[in-house]
């Protein structure tokens, strides 16, 4: 798995919620480190629709309905539909 070069802002990704059964596995309440350069175990069809937006938060950039550090995302899968909260935050 690609090594996290330590670029942009650091990101922690937590479940917010879970509706239906996600084929991934994910559930509420599970939190990892995220980047451009690594999921951290995100399903790929979710990483592939965030990445853009990913790119943009992590980078330190903003978009007119984001509102600080913290950003909510969504699953493309509406059936079993994930919740993902991203946090941004300077690293150490």
């Amino acid at each position: 798995m690609a090594q996290d070069p330590g670029m942009g802002k650091k990101v922690i990704a937590t479940v917010m919620d879970v509706k239906g059964d996600c084929n991934a596995g994910h559930v509420k309440g599970e939190t990892f480190e995220i980047c451009c350069h690594n999921p951290a175990g995100l399903c790929g069809f979710f990483f592939h629709d965030i990445f853009p937006s990913l790119s943009t938060f992590q980078f330190g950039g903003n978009l007119p309905w984001w509102e600080g550090d913290v950003i909510e995302l969504q699953c493309p899968d509406s059936y079993n539909l994930v919740t993902l909260k991203l946090e941004r935050f300077d690293r150490d």
